[in-house]
């Protein structure tokens, strides 16, 4: 049998105002660097990585 698809949560281009970004930050506790994620507006991409 085939699978039903599953309504998502974006609608329309909602997905596309925003943007997954990954920064490598340096950990204070162990020194290890450490991959840290956010989803931010298109707009602020560039605020994210200063």
């Amino acid at each position: 049998m085939a699978k039903k698809a599953v309504a998502t949560l974006q609608t329309g281009n909602a997905g596309r105002n925003h943007s997954k970004c990954i920064k490598m930050v340096k950990s204070p506790k162990t020194g290890a660097y450490i991959f840290q994620e956010e989803i931010v507006p298109n707009e602020k991409v560039n605020e994210y990585f200063k």
